[in-house]
């Protein structure tokens, strides 16, 4: 927000409008309904500043106060050959020359009008056939130039090659003065006082209502202006005084007698002023914006008329193509009313051959029909033959029929009586059938008498197989106990082993000292089994009482 009340301080300063800094405080505070955004800040910008502009303003210092704004920003880094004050210009020449819409853009018509202006101003030629060039490539990519792509153009130096900055930088400066400043001509001549008649050297400036002049072409020191009208005039004056080239200004109020440098400018400068009144009695604008606004209208004439015959062009296209669709249809109906006649004649003619088929096909079909009815004839007659035959035949079958008869009348009193023998050969089945039944009824009983037994048998199994299993039990039992036993047996034969020692150790002793007495070792009363591991648990009567009482168990469960 502070940047916006300093810019729009700054402006009301360069347009010099009365700006209050209560109501700017008050636009600007800082809450939700103050127009701090960009959005908010042009309605402020165009109520209480740009509606107020009077016109009375420095329009050079408003320019350069937006091109402060903006150029450090765009305008590009690479370096170029004219100054920043040079670019500036060029920039407000763009502003000038630019189409009126957004984005401004230069158009190239307006581009080649700059840089032949510049290129007349540097005393140079004008190249056409390479600004050509130039334009063609432009225009297959863009419509113009931007401010900053017209200041790279006229900072490369593509269209002042040969020529040194200095000479770019006034010509840039007069291009400058004549478009913006309305500077119509300028230059040095001697201007004689009005009170002490002395001739001074003052740098005079012709704009469109007024000539000003100067101590220096550097415009510091303003001298004085001379206010023309619609009744002032020009006229040459006669050399006097030792003074040439003189002419003499005369206006309502005053007169002024002005010397030149020599004829030329003497006539130069009578003719500028001249056609300056004449612009001022006619009201018209001044020569370079009057020829710019002829420009621009003739762009808009020239875009209108190619509209226009861009629109032509396209009613044309359209009504060829209408015309071509036309064409393009009675050529298809021409083609489609040749193929229907093709095709109708492709029929006639079918239908005269399928005609002279069909005549020949009927005449054959007759001869056919004829023949065949000839074979026929002849066939009836060989079927009346085996006709009659044939019943002859059938009288002899009727014959042989009646005989068949009297046997199948013999075979059926024949039948009859095996009927009856099979019946009663069926009763005396029925009896065989009943006493099967009966037969396989008790063979049902024994047979689920058998699956009783059988399962009593399976219950028994299961029984010897859970005692075989408790025998196994206890037969592990029995093998733990017996390695129980043998670690019991090891530990008592360490105990004996030590015993002996100490037996033998005291035996020695009192074989020694007494020579008599002697111990009896203790030993097993039956002999023991010596296994891999060791001796047995049991003896071999044991052994052999155990291994018969399994075998027992064995047979019983079997």
């Amino acid at each position: 927000m502070r940047c916006q009340q300093v810019l729009s301080h700054n402006l009301c300063t360069v347009l010099n409008v009365p700006h209050d800094p209560v109501a700017l405080e008050e636009h600007f505070r800082d809450d939700d309904e103050g127009p701090v955004s960009n959005q908010g800040y042009m309605p402020y910008l165009n109520k209480f500043i740009l509606e107020k502009v009077q016109g009375n303003f420095d329009k050079v210092e408003f320019n350069r106060m937006c091109w402060t704004l903006c150029a450090k920003k765009n305008l590009s880094k690479s370096p170029l050959l004219i100054s920043d004050e040079d670019a500036f210009k060029v920039w407000v020449i763009f502003n000038f020359l630019s189409e009126d819409k957004y984005p401004l853009i230069i158009v190239p018509e307006e581009i080649e009008y700059l840089l032949k202006k510049l290129t007349e101003a540097m005393g140079a030629g004008w190249q056409q056939e390479q600004f050509d060039l130039y334009k063609i490539a432009l225009n297959t990519s863009r419509e113009g130039l931007s401010a900053w792509e017209l200041i790279d153009l006229i900072g490369s130096g593509q269209f002042s090659k040969g020529m040194d900055r200095q000479t770019v930088s006034m010509a840039i400066n007069e291009v400058f003065n004549e478009l913006i400043l309305d500077v119509l001509k300028q230059g040095y001549m001697l201007k004689k006082g009005h009170k002490r008649k002395n001739w001074t050297e003052r740098w005079f400036v012709l704009k469109p209502n007024i000539i000003s002049y100067y101590v220096s072409e550097d415009l510091k020191d303003k001298k004085g202006d001379i206010i023309l009208d619609g009744n002032c005039c020009v006229e040459p004056l006669p050399d006097k005084d030792g003074k040439k080239c003189l002419f003499l200004i005369k206006c309502l109020d005053k007169s002024f007698e002005i010397s030149a440098s020599d004829k030329k400018k003497k006539q130069e400068w009578i003719q500028a002023i001249q056609t300056t009144v004449s612009l001022l009695r006619a009201g018209s604008p001044p020569p370079h914006k009057e020829a710019r606004q002829k420009r621009k209208e003739l762009r808009q004439k020239l875009l209108a008329e190619q509209e226009e015959l861009e629109r032509q062009m396209k009613e044309l296209q359209t009504a060829n193509e209408n015309k071509q669709k036309e064409l393009e249809t009675v050529r298809k109906q021409l083609e489609a009313a040749a193929a229907r006649a093709a095709e109708e004649e492709k029929k006639r003619l079918q239908t005269q051959v399928e005609l002279q088929d069909r005549f020949s096909l009927e005449l054959e079909r007759e001869k056919m029909v004829r023949q065949k009815m000839e074979e026929q004839v002849a066939q009836k007659s060989s079927e009346l033959e085996q006709y009659l035959q044939r019943v002859r035949e059938l009288e002899e079958m009727y014959k042989q029929l009646q005989e068949a008869l009297e046997v199948e009348k013999q075979a059926r009193q024949d039948e009859e009586t095996v009927r009856k023998l099979q019946a009663r050969l069926l009763e005396e089945e029925s009896a065989k059938r009943a006493e099967l039944e009966k037969w396989h009824l008790q063979q049902q009983q024994t047979i689920q008498m058998t699956e009783a037994e059988k399962q009593e048998l399976e219950n028994q199994r299961m029984i010897k197989e859970q005692a075989l299993q408790v025998a196994m039990q206890q037969l592990e039992q029995l093998e733990l106990e017996r390695k129980e036993a043998l670690e019991q047996y090891e530990e008592v034969k360490k105990k004996l082993e030590t015993a002996a020692n100490n037996t033998r150790s005291w035996k020695d002793k009192v074989a020694h000292h007494e020579g008599l007495i002697r111990l009896i070792e203790p030993g097993s009363k039956n002999p023991h089994l010596i296994t891999n591991w060791g001796p047995a648990a049991f003896t071999e009567a044991e052994l052999e009482q155990r291994q018969k009482s399994w075998k027992g168990k064995k047979a019983s469960s079997e």
